[in-house]
């Protein structure tokens, strides 16, 4: 976190927990031995000085490492490497700046989006001349703008042939989590939204094995908008690539009670009738297909 000055642009400050904490002091907890002629004192007052002293060290190697962290984003890496980095936002991949920089990929955001200009400027290292007519207000709003901006663009991008292999390196190495299902296996999941439209809903993860929808694992993921991976891509890419496509989990938990299976007109399943019935459905159909296949076997 901390603060990002793309191209010499925009100084924004970063809110909530991707804030880094700057300029903190060091805790100076001096003693002064002379006025204490207690030679026992005097050397508490030593010690105490030296753990003071280990614990203000302690506090300026961290705020060097924090400093240095957000010296190298600024100097070494783009905005969107910087983004991409940050801690939480591992389900997004770097999007090409070929890409961005075509406006027909980007048709319809500029209504999506505030300070559009301002936000496609700080996503691609332009510097923006107009920086000290900002307010403090408007320059988080600027940061907030091209957050969601790059989401947005992320959701058509990885929908590409160059998008989805990105994405495939993060699918390959479970960047996404595991199906929760048991019978799954540990199978990985892919990122979806229930929505195209940003702050509907945030990001769930879809198992391609079971077809289940979960939560992401860790909560600074979960809080994601859905709307930046969209309800297309994790379809478009199996269907893309079918023979990624894994096989359906053969083994379906039975509820047991003391050993016994618990009975189709049970109260336990009364809010389960439908589910039931699809599959009792599905076993029939399967049946009649097996005795027509049979049949015409021995015609």
């Amino acid at each position: 976190g901390g603060q990002h000055s793309p191209g010499g642009g925009i100084n924004i400050s970063q809110k909530g927990n991707q804030g880094v904490a700057m300029g903190g002091h060091a805790i100076d907890n001096h003693h002064d031995p002379l006025n204490n002629g207690n030679n026992t004192n005097i050397n508490n007052a030593e010690e105490e000085d030296e753990a003071s002293d280990d614990d203000s060290e302690e506090e300026e190697e961290e705020e060097e490492e924090d400093s240095s962290e957000i010296s190298a984003s600024d100097e070494d890496g783009s905005w969107i490497a910087w983004f991409c980095g940050l801690r939480g936002n591992e389900f997004f991949c770097e999007v090409d700046e070929d890409y961005i920089q075509d406006d027909f990929n980007l048709t319809g955001l500029n209504g999506l989006v505030p300070y559009y200009d301002y936000a496609l400027d700080m996503v691609l290292d332009v510097e923006m001349p107009m920086e000290d007519s900002l307010t403090e207000e408007q320059q988080e709003i600027v940061e907030s703008a091209a957050e969601m901006l790059y989401g947005l663009i992320h959701a058509r991008y990885i929908v590409t042939n160059r998008g989805m292999h990105s994405m495939y390196e993060k699918y390959r190495s479970a960047a996404f989590g595991r199906c929760p299902h048991v019978f799954c296996q540990g199978q990985p999941v892919l990122p979806v939204g229930l929505s195209d439209l940003p702050r509907n809903y945030t990001v769930n993860v879809f198992c391609p094995r079971c077809h289940g929808l979960f939560f992401p694992k860790s909560t600074r993921q979960a809080n994601i908008d859905g709307a930046y991976f969209g309800t297309t891509f994790p379809h478009l890419y199996l269907m893309t690539h079918p023979e990624m496509i894994p096989v359906r989990p053969s083994q379906h938990y039975i509820p047991r009670v003391y050993g016994f299976k618990i009975n189709q007109t049970s109260l336990y399943f009364r809010n389960h009738e439908d589910d039931h019935g699809q599959s009792e459905n599905r076993m029939s159909s399967r049946r009649a297909s097996r005795s027509r296949q049979g049949g015409g076997s021995r015609r």
